[in-house]
């Protein structure tokens, strides 16, 4: 759970199916790492977790290649890229994915959730659900016998605007969620990241509930 809008979703609707949430939160010395694990806190509060794993990793800052990471990159406010995004970070969903693994195995968990959006996040290589599915494999193989983790997608195949409107109908709180790639008081509203959002709820014919420049 980044704090952000997609992985909130999928934690509700994990628990709306009767699950019992372990939250994992990764601070990866991303540019708004203190708002988005301020927001994970607060989801937490909201969704009644108690076990929470919140997971330093500052070797993403030492590997760089991302405007996400590398202070020497700007973040890209002048519209959606084509191709890979430079606030692609490398391999970082499948390096979440394996330590999520190894907290799953250890609760005994039956399924990881990630919120991964296949359409909109369609630059990144690791959002893939083709990609999801071969590394559930390799968790699978990579664990104990009596192991066995399925990890679900519930938002892989929906718009920003379907999330926005099923975030509605679950009580999401939106107001503790945070897209923003750039600051950490108040939304840009021009990176990647917030486009895809305010487009998402322009869409849904609603008002986004946070705060923008």
């Amino acid at each position: 759970m980044s704090g952000g809008m997609d992985s909130t979703l999928s934690a509700y609707m994990m628990k709306n199916d009767g699950c019992e949430i372990v939250a994992v939160h990764f601070n990866y010395e991303q540019t708004t790492q203190a708002k988005e694990l301020e927001c994970f806190l607060k989801i937490c509060d909201a969704l009644n977790v108690s076990n929470r794993y919140v997971m330093d990793l500052d070797f993403f800052k030492q590997l760089g290649a991302s405007a996400l990471t590398d202070k020497s990159i700007e973040i890209p406010t002048n519209g959606l890229e084509e191709g890979v995004p430079i606030t692609y970070v490398p391999f970082r969903n499948g390096i979440f994915l394996s330590m999520a693994a190894a907290i799953a195995e250890k609760e005994g968990a039956e399924f990881i959730a990630i919120g991964v959006v296949e359409e909109d996040s369609s630059g990144y290589p690791d959002c893939r659900e083709s990609y999801i599915k071969s590394m559930e494999q390799s968790i699978n193989l990579g664990t104990k016998e009596e192991t066995n983790i399925e990890i679900k997608m519930p938002l892989v195949h929906m718009k920003k605007s379907q999330i926005v409107e099923k975030s509605l109908q679950l009580s999401v709180p939106l107001e503790l969620t945070w897209s923003c790639y750039k600051n950490e008081e108040v939304a840009c509203g021009v990176c990647d990241s917030c486009r895809l959002r305010l487009n998402g709820f322009k869409l849904a014919g609603v008002t986004d509930p946070i705060e923008y420049e």
